[in-house]
C-alpha cells in the first residue's frame, strides 16, 4: 500500500464559463456569475472527475481569489461567523455529553432496580448506543455530503431528543436497548458534521480554537448535567427521577434541533446572513487551506485513494485507543464517584469540577497551539502527547492507590479529564490534513468508526475493575506511538513536496495556490497541499 502518491500527472482545467463545477442554489450568486463578463485567461484546476468546489461559483476566475481584503473587515467578518456558527455547535455539543451521562445518572436514580437489570445488562446499554452509532456512521457521513449540512444535523438532533424521551417509557432491558441503539444512530452525524462545518468556515490555523470552543461545551455539559441531575433528583413527582431525566433532557434536545434547522447556515456560499461581499471574503480566506468548502458529488476515485492512504488507518486507530478510556469514564463516572462513599445527590455535584477541568484543559491546549502556530511552529502532535500525560498518571493512580484513599482516587479520576483536549487536536488533524470532499467525509466516518469501537470496548469493562484500568493505560501508551508515527509520515511528505516544487520553475514561491484552492482535488492530487503536524 502506497503511503502517498505524487501529484496526479493528469490535471483537468476548466474555463470560468464551464458548466462542470456544481453551482449552489443561490440566485444572487448565479445572477452575478452569469451577468458579469470577465476577460481572463486564468483557468481553474479541478479534480480528476472534472468538477470543482461549490465556492468556485462566487468567482469568475482564479485571479479573483486574490482580491484585496481589509484586515479589519476580515476580523469583523470572522466575529460575525463565530456568532453564526459557534453558539449552535456549542449548545448542541453540551447536550451530546449530557445525553451520554443520562444513563449514568439514571443508574444512581434507580433504573437498574426499576427495570430489573442484572449482570452486565447495564454495561450493554452503554455499548448498544455505540453499536447504533457504528451501524449508521458511514451512511450518515455520505448523506452529509449530499444533503444541506445544517438542516440534516438539526433533524438528527431533533430525532435524537425524541428517542431520548421515549426511553422514559421503557419497561425492560430489550425495550431500552432498542431505543439506545436508535439514539446512537441519530447522534452518528454529530461530530463529523461539526468537523465539516468548521472546515467550511475557518482557516486551518483557526480550526483548533473553534473546535476547542465547541468541544469545551463537553466540559460544561458535564457540569450542567451535574446540576440538572441534582435538580431532577429533588423533583418529588409521580415518576421515578430517572424518567424525569430522560423526559426533560430529551425535550430540550428536540427544541434545540428545531432551532438549528431554522438558523444554522449550510455553507458560506449559500448563507443568508452574509452579503455577497462577505460570502466572497469568507471563502477567499480559505484559499491557503487548499481543502475547499464542499462538493455534493460522490467520487469513487477519492474513496479508493482514501483506503490506500495510511492516514485513514492511523486516524481509525487513534479513534479506537483514544476512546477506550472515554467509554468507561463517561458511562461509569458517577458510579466511580459514588463508590468513593458519596451520597447520590452529592455524586451528581462532584461531576461539576470534572467538567470544569475538561473545559480549562481544552481552552489551554488550543490557545497555546494557536500561539505556536502564529510563530510558524507545527506543534499539534506534541500538544496531543502533552495532554495525554495527566490521563496516564490518573489511570495509574486509579489502579494502584488503595481503595480507602478516597481523596487520592478522586484526584486521579479528575486527571482523566484533560484527554479531551488531546482528542480535539486529533479532530483538527483530520480536518486539516484531508482534502477532496468525498475523501474528507469518508475519513471522518472511519475516524468515528474507530471512536465507536473504542467506546464499545471501553464500556465492556468498568474502570473500577483492574482490567478496565489496565485497558486505559495500555490504550494511552499505544496512542502515543500512533501520534509519533503520524507526525513522522506527515513531516516526511511535506519535505518531499518542498523538494519537488523547489526544483520547478518559480520554486516554492511561484506556486499557483489560487488555481487549486477550490479544485476539490485530494491532498494527494494537489502538490500545493501541505500537511499540518
Amino acid at each position: 500500500m502506497g503511503i502517498f502518491r505524487r501529484a496526479a500527472a493528469h490535471t483537468d482545467e476548466i474555463s470560468p464559463t464551464s458548466s462542470s463545477p456544481e453551482r449552489p442554489d443561490d440566485k444572487d450568486v448565479h445572477t452575478e456569475h452569469m451577468e458579469t463578463a470577465v476577460d481572463s485567461s486564468a483557468k481553474w484546476k479541478v479534480s480528476k472527475s472534472g468538477d470543482g468546489d461549490v465556492a468556485m461559483a462566487l468567482f469568475h476566475s482564479p485571479s479573483e481569489v486574490h482580491e484585496p481584503i481589509d484586515p479589519a473587515e476580515e476580523k469583523r467578518l470572522v466575529r460575525k461567523i463565530d456568532l453564526m456558527i459557534l453558539p449552535y455547535l456549542a449548545v448542541c455539543y453540551a447536550f451530546f455529553y449530557i445525553d451520554k451521562t443520562t444513563l449514568s445518572y439514571a443508574a444512581i436514580f434507580g433504573i437498574r432496580d426499576d427495570l430489573s437489570l442484572v449482570g452486565k445488562e447495564y454495561s450493554w446499554l452503554s455499548s448498544i448506543f455505540y453499536f447504533g452509532f457504528l451501524a449508521w456512521a458511514l451512511p450518515t457521513n455520505l448523506l452529509l455530503q449530499r444533503l444541506p449540512v445544517g438542516r440534516y444535523l438539526g433533524s438528527n438532533i431533533f430525532m435524537w431528543g425524541v428517542f431520548l424521551m421515549i426511553q422514559a417509557t421503557a419497561k425492560n432491558f430489550a425495550g431500552l436497548a432498542a431505543l439506545r441503539a436508535m439514539a446512537g444512530a441519530a447522534e452518528a452525524c454529530s461530530d463529523p458534521a461539526f468537523m465539516l462545518i468548521t472546515s467550511m468556515w475557518y482557516t486551518r490555523r483557526q480550526q483548533p480554537i473553534r473546535m476547542g470552543l465547541w468541544y469545551t461545551a463537553n466540559g460544561f455539559g458535564i457540569a450542567l448535567g451535574g446540576l440538572l441531575g441534582f435538580g431532577i433528583g429533588n423533583i418529588k413527582g409521580g415518576l421515578p427521577s430517572w424518567k424525569f431525566e430522560f423526559l426533560i433532557i430529551g425535550a430540550l434536545c428536540c427544541i434545540w434541533g428545531v432551532v438549528m434547522i431554522i438558523f444554522l447556515p449550510d455553507s458560506p456560499v449559500t448563507a443568508k446572513g452574509l452579503t455577497q461581499r462577505e460570502k466572497r471574503i469568507a471563502v477567499e480566506r480559505l484559499r491557503e487551506n487548499q481543502t475547499g468548502v464542499e462538493n455534493k458529488h460522490f467520487k469513487w476515485y477519492q474513496v479508493r485513494e482514501a483506503f490506500s492512504d495510511i492516514k485513514l488507518y492511523l486516524f481509525f486507530f487513534l479513534g479506537v485507543v483514544g476512546n477506550i478510556p472515554n467509554g468507561g469514564i463517561s458511562n461509569f463516572g458517577t458510579l466511580i464517584i459514588k463508590g468513593f462513599g458519596f451520597s447520590t445527590l452529592v455524586t451528581t455535584l462532584m461531576q461539576i469540577p470534572y467538567g470544569c477541568i475538561i473545559a480549562i484543559s481544552i481552552l489551554t491546549c488550543v490557545f497555546l497551539n494557536d500561539y505556536m502556530a502564529r510563530n510558524g511552529r507545527q506543534t499539534r502532535c506534541f500538544f496531543i502527547l502533552l495532554f495525554l500525560c495527566p490521563n496516564i498518571a490518573g489511570s495509574f493512580g486509579l489502579r494502584f492507590l488503595a481503595a480507602d484513599n478516597q481523596a487520592g482516587r478522586l484526584v486521579c479520576y479528575y486527571l482523566t479529564g484533560p484527554y479531551n483536549a488531546a482528542f480535539v487536536m486529533i479532530l483538527s488533524m483530520s480536518t486539516a490534513n484531508t482534502a477532496g470532499h468525498t475523501k474528507k467525509v469518508l475519513t471522518n466516518a472511519v475516524l468515528f468508526l474507530g471512536y465507536c469501537t473504542g467506546n464499545i470496548a471501553g464500556t465492556s469493562q468498568a474502570p473500577g475493575y483492574a482490567l478496565g484500568i489496565w485497558s486505559m493505560i495500555v490504550s494511552h501508551l499505544i496512542e502515543v506511538c500512533i501520534v509519533l508515527a503520524l507526525r513522522f509520515v506527515l513531516s516526511r511528505e511535506n519535505k518531499r513536496r518542498d523538494r519537488i516544487q523547489s526544483q520547478m520553475e518559480g520554486g516554492l514561491e511561484g506556486r499557483d495556490l489560487d488555481a487549486t484552492a477550490f479544485s476539490d482535488m485530494t491532498d494527494r492530487e494537489n502538490l500545493n497541499f501541505r500537511y499540518i503536524c
